[in-house]
């Protein structure tokens, strides 16, 4: 495991974990309690492309996707006072987590393939790599080969069974931010 960084000193956070694992919703709540922006990469690439995760995916390809990934997230981890919700699989790449510098807090937020895919077909929001046939096998299939990579984080947070504010209420509280959990 790496060094966390001092306390005193973090200057941005970065939520990984898999798809469905509340990164977006703890990420807005999180910012909002430490009065600092919020930035969801994705979203950030649909504005940055003018198209959708889904259409990069179906036009270009997940190479190209990945590409404009890591292009956003160089930029959004050189902001100071911001919260950014990664996509699942961009810790998922050689020195992602390892290359973060010593301002930057990761933390993992844990969530069984179960409850991502019960999650996923709750919400309205298209996944493309799980468009298959059993989503549930490709959760399981994508989550082992991931876990490792988002096993990198400073802080491992699970998130069954509990609110994405009392989430982002102890990380908060743990920054010395916002109201404790």
């Amino acid at each position: 495991m790496r060094l966390e960084p001092a306390l005193d000193q973090i200057l941005r956070v970065v939520l990984v974990g898999f798809m469905g694992a509340g990164k977006s919703a703890v990420g807005r709540r999180l910012a909002r309690l430490m009065g600092w922006r919020f930035a969801d990469m994705d979203r950030e690439i649909v504005a940055r492309e003018r198209r959708s995760v889904a259409r990069i995916f179906q036009e270009e390809g997940e190479a190209f996707f990945r590409h404009v990934e890591h292009q956003t997230a160089l930029a959004l981890l050189q902001e100071d006072g911001i919260v950014v919700s990664s996509g699942g699989g961009w810790p998922c790449r050689e020195d992602r987590l390892e290359s973060l510098d010593q301002v930057t807090l990761a933390i993992w937020l844990m969530v069984s393939a179960e409850a991502a895919v019960e999650r996923i077909s709750a919400s309205r929001t298209r996944r493309p790599l799980l468009e298959v046939a059993d989503p549930l096998v490709r959760a399981r299939a994508l989550l082992e080969v991931r876990e490792p990579y988002y096993a990198l984080a400073h802080w491992h947070i699970r998130t069954e069974g509990r609110s994405s504010s009392s989430i982002a209420r102890e990380i908060a509280g743990r920054l010395g931010g916002g109201s404790p959990a």
